[in-house]
């Protein structure tokens, strides 16, 4: 900008400059042709004086170097001529000089001269006699005027160069000054010059606009790095060449890295090829994913091209855990072998009961046994479908009970007061320590609990064993315990006891009457409660389950 107005000032000033030399040659011009226009009157009226006195003798010894003479008849025939031979002249007659000469008796005239090759003055004088003298000089030409003057010229072009610039310099640095200082973070501050307050009001239009969208931006930014970092999944964005853009703390614990990984190249992360693979069908623009296995567990690798265009810009990768969906969908479906097998083996006991009864196979005193059994195995049916409903009701968050006020130690009793019988036939004592002690609970679900324990501490006894349940309560938790003196579990059982189906010893399960579901009901609904389960055991000691419900 500096420039262009430097270049433009010195630009007007050497315009001017020519403008006014040009103007000025021109008057200067006129005003020496009008000066030598009448010098030439002047010098015709005395010739014509000395002619109309001498006749030819007055052009005897005449010195008029600078100018030229000629003297014609009233019918245009050249008599004399200072310059050129008479005799070869022509009629001088139709002249513009003459002709008003003849009129007015005195004209004159300016043109190009055909027979000297130059422009010339003319002055003509009508004598007494009706002749005509005329004088002419040859006009100054501009360039003559302007090389005459081109010493001064020279000198007023220099002195104009060097002020032009001068001034050029001190004028620019005065204008771009205050453009330079001005304050564009607070544009509407600024009043140096009135003709950029609408561009000073549009930059604080649009630096506010500006500000709430970075506003806007960066709320927005900061709302995705913290759903990126605190999201389980890995993620990763990859450039074209595959090299790591960004990426999370989940993809860098699950690749064994940091974030001071980024730049470098995602294949040096992981050797495996079906890793490899899947990164390049992204690169090449496909969308891919697989199953890889890391140490975390196992997870699906999905990587989708980020397409700009027609071009592959680079990949977004994505690590999604799928170690709790398998576990689940493996669940299921030992879920449904474990049902159709446990609801198979009695039908097929009642059956076989049945159809013996059915052809008459069965002695009269054997018919009560065989009804016995058929019963036996009806309600054990009836006993696994209620415990499945009552496990897929507690699936479902048991939205439809509600809370209240329990006292545990009060339905522990009632709990071993049921399964006093039971105990009994087993042999095994049942025993209630602690004291009163209130829950917020669902008191269907607490019984369920409870009854679930003391049950299993009964079958899974000793004969002359001992079931203990103990309330107890401290300022955080109400515990519940249940201690028996039976089986107990070996540890590599005791992380899966509470699976649904899941027995240590299948036949002893069977034999006993249980359902393999006890302890996942147990699960579930302290799970509701939001309560804690603690197991302890040592195989041929027994076995201690807590469950601790915060106040």
């Amino acid at each position: 900008m500096t420039k262009r107005i430097f270049h433009s000032i010195c630009l007007v000033a050497l315009i001017v400059f020519f403008s006014s030399v040009i103007l000025i040659m021109g008057v200067l011009y006129s005003y020496f042709s009008d000066v030598q226009q009448s010098q030439l009157k002047m010098q015709t009226e005395l010739a014509a004086q000395g002619v109309s006195k001498s006749g030819l003798d007055y052009f005897d010894n005449l010195d008029a170097a600078d100018f030229r003479i000629t003297w014609i008849d009233q019918n245009g025939k050249v008599l004399y001529d200072s310059e050129s031979d008479m005799e070869q002249m022509e009629n001088h007659l139709q002249r513009e000089e003459i002709q008003e000469a003849c009129e007015k008796g005195y004209g004159e005239s300016r043109r190009y001269s055909v027979t000297l090759m130059e422009r010339r003055l003319y002055a003509a004088k009508r004598l007494g006699d009706g002749t005509i003298l005329r004088l002419s000089v040859a006009q100054t030409a501009i360039l003559t005027l302007l090389l005459g003057m081109i010493q001064p010229v020279c000198i007023v072009f220099l002195t104009a160069v060097i002020l032009s610039v001068v001034l050029a310099v001190r004028l620019t640095r005065n204008i771009v000054k205050p453009l330079n200082g001005l304050n564009l973070d607070k544009p509407l501050s600024n009043r140096e010059y009135d003709e950029l307050s609408p561009l000073l009001k549009r930059i604080d239009s649009q630096q506010r606009q500006l500000k709430y969208q970075e506003s806007i931006l960066s709320e927005k930014k900061r709302e995705l790095d913290t759903i990126i970092n605190n999201m389980k999944e890995g993620m990763l964005l990859l450039n074209w060449k595959g090299e790591i853009i960004s990426i999370n703390p989940a993809a860098a614990k699950l690749l064994n890295t940091d974030s001071g990984c980024v730049g470098t190249d995602i294949r040096n992360l992981h050797s495996s090829p079906y890793f490899h693979e899947i990164i390049e069908k992204a690169l090449d623009g496909e969308r891919a994913q697989r199953m890889i296995e890391l140490p975390e567990g196992n997870y699906q690798l999905d990587a989708n091209p980020v397409v700009s265009g027609t071009l592959v810009s680079g990949a977004a990768v994505w690590l999604l855990d799928v170690t709790e969906k398998e576990k689940a969908e493996q669940m299921r479906r030992e879920f449904t072998a474990n049902v159709s097998h446990e609801l198979k083996t009695p039908l097929h006991a009642i059956s076989g009961y049945a159809e013996l009864l059915n052809h008459n196979m069965v002695d009269s005193k054997d018919v009560g046994h065989f009804a016995g059994e058929i019963y036996s195995e009806a309600q054990r049916m009836v006993q696994l479908v209620e415990d499945i409903i009552s496990l897929s009701h507690l699936d479902e968050g048991a939205e439809d009970l509600q809370k209240e006020e329990t006292d545990l130690y009060a339905l522990a009793h009632e709990v071993l007061h049921s399964l006093q019988p039971q105990a009994l036939r087993q042999g095994v004592t049942l025993e209630l320590e602690g004291a009163p002690a209130v829950v917020n609970g669902i008191p269907q679900l607490l019984h369920g609990i409870l009854y679930n324990l003391v049950d299993n501490a009964v079958k899974y006894n000793h004969a002359d064993g001992t079931a203990v349940v103990t309330i107890s309560e401290n300022e955080k938790f109400v515990t519940l315990s249940v201690r028996d003196t039976g089986i107990g579990i070996d540890t590599e059982h005791q992380e899966r006891i509470f699976e649904r189906f899941y027995r240590v010893d299948k036949s002893r399960s069977r034999e006993v009457g249980g359902t393999g579901l006890g302890l996942s009901i147990v699960k579930h609904a302290a799970k509701i409660h939001h309560a804690q389960i603690k197991l302890q055991s040592v195989p041929g000691e027994g076995t201690v389950i807590s469950v601790s419900f915060e106040k």
